[in-house]
């Protein structure tokens, strides 16, 4: 609280602000009386009554569509009705957010970008006072009313409102008194220091000496909070991280388990044999129960207070390969289906730290904001809802079991990337956002991957995406978002066989391989998409949500006499939401969903087609904060026809998630 004062003066003036405002948080005081000497820094912005130590959390990571979560152990009602919004000039990381998408949604993952917050609209609330008669809570009958009356007039030394009340109509306690006495006694010592004490007139020293005497104990109980404050300041200033930089933490530990039955179907991604159009198919069994950890820790910059420099670091326990618990089940291109985002990797080996996200976000004007970086979350601009997938003022809340039910599944190819984010505020029902990325996945080994860094490809060659996403605000508490994507698929050569294929989690919009059909090389691929996205909060304790997502991926054989094809596919997700269930800040979700319905074209997939099953999922998740920094996420997935065969066993993954945000 204390950055936003410039110099020691004014640091010792508001100081003084503190010291009542401790008397009145203990009850000795019942209005804050603000005593500053008017030579020791006048107006000090935006004080307030509060710990010096508290740390702002953030969000983490931000999404457009989310339901304002403050700390965890309190109600998110009235902010998630679109009641308080933040403007556009804060931009947030993972941030302020109601339940309308706007630029209050803006975000950055890690925490409210105005580092002073209230410098650039404060009201200047405290002005200078030059008579005590001007203050009518002042008992005028006391003479130390009459004493002090006529120091004010003399020296100017109480500040008071401009309305000219002490915030009550009453008596002021000797305790209020002696803080006004103090800055009268300040006042004179610094006449008289600085050689113009012949302003200070004798009888006025006995005024002051007299009263000292009448309010001994109250100066000595004065003087002793104000020094503990300064020594206290002190410390915070040696120890604080940085003057314009924010650190904030987040971590993850999950206990998870599957359980089928064993003899699941995956596909490897192979041919059986080159040439041929058979699927290298093998089974698996239940994998053992795991414990795993993720860490983020997000270093948030601002240079002006309106814009935001932001620095993710990432590890975890689990690889890029194979992944967490159940990857164990995927077939090849389908990896992360079933797992819970927060088990995933760090990076694309254990335990190894890689920086996740790094971008700029600043303003171009009222309603347009931009952001670029060479490394960037995708989800985090664009694609939200208010539900189950939430970056928000405050640590971040993935109220979800799997990616599938995070968003819509076909919709992008790329999770982090390098490009830019423009985003326009049309007017308050319209708002849309343009984004261009070439592939940065900090969980793909480089190279081949990491595509727009290496400069035998770049920001444009590689894979990369195109997407406009306009948001249709229809009331506060509602959303509906049209999406398109155009996206170039780079093509890999990672098969046992050496074929040059598209996949690897690449591919979107369809999960799996991809090759000519009969083991054969295919040059890049391209693909549109097409998505429509909608939240609705009915109640303050009720929402829905729901995605439709139709792509289809152009298949180019190298073989001159393969004609080439289409892939189309389709994937819908509805779920229902229960805010405040059981306790304020909580979020029970439960939603059905079919991640990926292929409806022609299966002849190219080497894995992800299945045996022309219908692949569908229930999940569950209920998100309990315990407290402000630590909350529990139990939830629960059924997977029928896993890798869209209908003759695989159901797959039940059941996952424990402990939050910690510092």
């Amino acid at each position: 609280m204390l950055n936003n004062v410039n110099n020691r003066q004014a640091k010792l003036a508001a100081l003084k602000a503190l010291w009542i405002a401790l008397l009145l948080s203990s009850g000795v005081l019942a209005n804050p009386l603000q005593v500053l000497a008017q030579a020791q820094g006048g107006v000090i912005n935006n004080l307030k009554a509060e710990d010096t130590s508290t740390v702002e959390q953030p969000l983490t990571t931000l999404q457009e569509s989310v339901v304002d979560q403050y700390p965890l152990n309190q109600s998110n009602n009235e902010s998630s009705l679109g009641e308080s919004k933040q403007e556009l000039g804060s931009p947030l990381t993972t941030s302020g957010v109601t339940s309308v998408d706007g630029f209050s949604q803006f975000s950055s993952n890690a925490a409210d970008l105005n580092l002073n917050p209230g410098e650039d609209d404060v009201n200047h609330g405290m002005a200078q006072v030059n008579s005590v008669s001007q203050l009518r809570d002042v008992s005028p009958g006391d003479w130390a009313f009459t004493a002090l009356q006529s120091l004010v007039e003399r020296y100017g030394c109480i500040a008071g409102y401009p309305n000219g009340t002490f915030l009550g109509n009453r008596a002021m306690t000797r305790y209020e008194f002696a803080a006004g006495l103090n800055a009268c006694l300040e006042r004179v010592q610094e006449l008289i220091s600085t050689a113009t004490s012949d302003l200070v007139k004798k009888e006025d020293l006995g005024t002051l000496q007299k009263l000292q005497e009448e309010f001994s104990a109250e100066l000595a109980t004065l003087r002793g909070r104000v020094d503990g404050l300064e020594a206290r300041t002190a410390k915070l200033e040696n120890q604080q991280f940085s003057t314009t930089t924010k650190l904030f933490g987040f971590a993850w530990m999950n206990l998870a388990a599957g359980f089928s039955g064993g003899g699941i179907q995956r596909e490897t991604g192979n041919r059986v044999v080159r040439g041929s159009s058979d699927r290298e198919i093998v089974r698996v069994d239940d994998p053992s129960t795991t414990l795993t950890g993720l860490v983020w820790l997000d270093f948030v910059t601002s240079f002006t207070g309106k814009d935001s420099l932001v620095l993710q670091l990432a590890m975890g326990s689990s690889s890029g390969f194979p992944g967490p618990l159940a990857n164990s089940y995927a077939s090849a291109g389908l990896d992360y289906s079933f797992a819970d985002f927060t088990t995933g990797p760090g990076a694309a080996n254990a335990f190894e730290v890689t920086i996740r996200e790094l971008y700029y976000q600043f303003p171009v004007a009222d309603n347009f904001q931009l952001v670029v970086g060479p490394r960037f979350n995708f989800f985090r601009f664009l694609e939200g809802n208010q539900f189950s997938f939430a970056f928000t003022q405050g640590p971040p809340i993935f109220n979800y079991i799997t990616f599938n039910s995070a968003n819509s599944t076909l919709v992008n190819a790329i999770d982090r990337g390098a490009g830019a984010v423009a985003m326009w505020d049309i007017n308050k029902n319209f708002l849309l956002k343009l984004a261009y990325l070439g592939e940065t996945d900090e969980y793909l080994p480089s190279p081949p991957f990491n595509s727009a860094s290496n400069p035998l490809q770049g920001l444009f060659g590689g894979t990369n995406t195109l997407t406009a996403e306009l948001t249709f605000r229809p009331s506060n508490t509602s959303n509906i978002r049209f999406l398109y994507t155009r996206t170039n698929i780079e093509g890999y050569r990672f098969n046992r066989d050496g074929v040059r294929q598209l996949g690897y989690g690449l591919t979107e919009p369809f999960y799996g391989v991809a090759d000519d059909g009969f083991g054969g090389d295919v040059n890049n691929g391209t693909a549109d998409t097409f998505g429509i996205n909608a939240d609705w909060r009915i109640t303050p304790k009720f929402g829905i949500f729901g995605r439709y997502t139709y792509g289809s991926t152009n298949i180019y054989p190298v073989n001159p006499n393969i004609p080439r094809g289409e892939i189309n596919t389709q994937s819908f997700q509805f779920g229902m939401a229960f805010p405040d269930l059981g306790k304020p800040g909580a979020m029970g979700q439960l939603s059905f969903l079919i991640p990926m319905d292929i409806l022609s074209g299966r002849q190219y997939l080497v894995s992800g087609g299945g045996n022309g099953g219908t692949w569908y999922e229930v999940e569950g998740s209920y998100f309990l904060p315990i407290s402000s920094n630590i909350a529990l996420v139990p939830s629960f997935s059924v997977v029928m026809n896993p890798n869209n065969f209908d003759n695989n066993p159901t797959i039940f993954v059941g996952n424990l998630r402990t939050q910690f945000n510092f």
